[in-house]
């Protein structure tokens, strides 16, 4: 395969985010569209997006796209894809998810069916079998069937890619790794000497993120995928890949990171969480009542992120509030911060006793959520905000 279209697919609010990342590794021709971002490269850049995205879901494979609107022009064209350039003899390759919106074609399971045996038809042609044991590497095939138009991807990545590996598997975090590094990323947070406090801050997601980013260590370079399996791409690729990101990483100066939390035990998990991601020594986990953060710096500059609790039930929102009123009441007092607070409580300002400089819709786990920004009057220059 020489040039191919990519797919990073991302959480709805996401696609602004996933775009920049792709930028900002060098990538051109990128079109942002709801829930994805599609992009050109090769195979080396299956290898690149996965190890190093930060905010995306998985990298697809788009193999091909046309419209519809008949079982018959669905086989047809499904079957004009030369499949065979990914998929080997002995490749496994299932149609494992489908989705049919604003489209005639509206059955899943037999549109589902009708692709598999396309794809099926077109490889016996080409390998000259009669029967794919199907036996080899895994080559997982998503459908997209919108306004008639269909869109044929293969997943490159395996898990989500916001499994990085580092966080206990019975773990119950109310925030992907994907999404708390997006929510850095808004802030603009980089490390440069500023400290990053999250106050509530669970299992340490947040905290750990902000890590990772300040020491620019990439996402998935501790992780495996599914295309490291595939015979098209070469297994030094993914080693060189991973290499050079290890050059990449920056010094441990000046990097100051808090987390904490009223519960003792989350704060344990969290230092756990932070020693499987190797960045235990960069972040101050403490058992800390919210008032409490004032002690741990001086510092007149930096970041707070908060994901407090979103009080969807009625017997906690009260809680939640009164926790939000006094979340406002800290801030305030680092003067020249800027702050952040995701949740779905649509009080939260009223409750915070501010209206936020900036408010972004994003959904966290399905649920809609808002991202409120707060950015002092007076910044400094080596620190944009926002």
């Amino acid at each position: 395969m020489d040039k191919i279209t990519l797919i990073a697919s991302a959480t709805m609010g996401l696609e602004s985010i996933v775009a920049d990342e792709l930028r900002a590794l060098g990538y051109e021709n990128i079109k942002t569209l709801n829930g994805k971002v599609e992009f050109e490269g090769t195979i080396k850049d299956i290898v690149k997006a996965n190890i190093w995205l930060r905010c995306a879901d998985r990298i697809y494979i788009k193999m091909g796209e046309f419209k519809a609107t008949s079982f018959e022009e669905l086989f047809q064209g499904t079957t004009k894809i030369a499949w065979e350039k990914l998929i080997p003899v002995d490749g496994e390759f299932p149609v494992t998810w489908i989705s049919s919106v604003k489209s005639q074609l509206f059955s899943k399971s037999d549109s589902q069916a009708i692709i598999k045996k396309s794809i099926v038809e077109r490889l016996k042609t080409v390998y000259n079998v009669d029967y794919f044991k199907e036996t080899g590497p895994l080559y997982r095939i998503k459908v997209q069937i919108l306004n008639d138009i269909v869109t044929l991807q293969v997943d490159t990545s395996g898990e989500a890619l916001h499994k990085r590996g580092y966080r206990a598997k019975n773990n119950d975090a109310p925030i992907k790794e994907t999404l708390a590094a997006a929510l850095i990323y808004l802030t603009k947070w980089k490390g440069e000497g500023y400290p990053f406090i999250d106050p509530t801050c669970g299992t340490g997601t947040l905290p750990i993120e902000a890590a990772l980013i300040a020491k620019n260590i990439a996402p998935g370079v501790n992780r495996r995928f599914s295309a490291e399996k595939w015979p098209l791409i070469p297994e030094n690729m993914w080693l060189e890949t991973r290499d050079e990101a290890y050059t990449f990483e920056k010094e441990d100066e000046g990097i100051e990171i808090f987390g904490s939390d009223i519960d003792g035990q989350v704060i344990e998990l969290a230092r756990d969480n932070a020693e499987k991601a190797g960045v235990d020594h960069l972040i101050k986990f403490e058992q800390k009542h919210l008032v409490e953060i004032y002690n741990y710096t001086k510092s007149p500059y930096g970041v707070i992120i908060s994901n407090p609790p979103y009080g969807d039930r009625l017997e906690d929102q009260e809680k939640a509030e009164k926790l939000y009123r006094l979340l406002g009441d800290v801030c305030r007092k680092f003067k020249d911060w800027s702050y952040y607070a995701i949740t779905s409580n649509e009080n939260f300002q009223k409750e915070f006793d501010m209206k936020a400089t900036k408010n972004r819709k994003l959904y966290n786990g399905g649920i809609k959520c808002y991202y409120y920004q707060y950015w002092p009057k007076k910044t400094r220059k080596t620190f944009t905000y926002g």
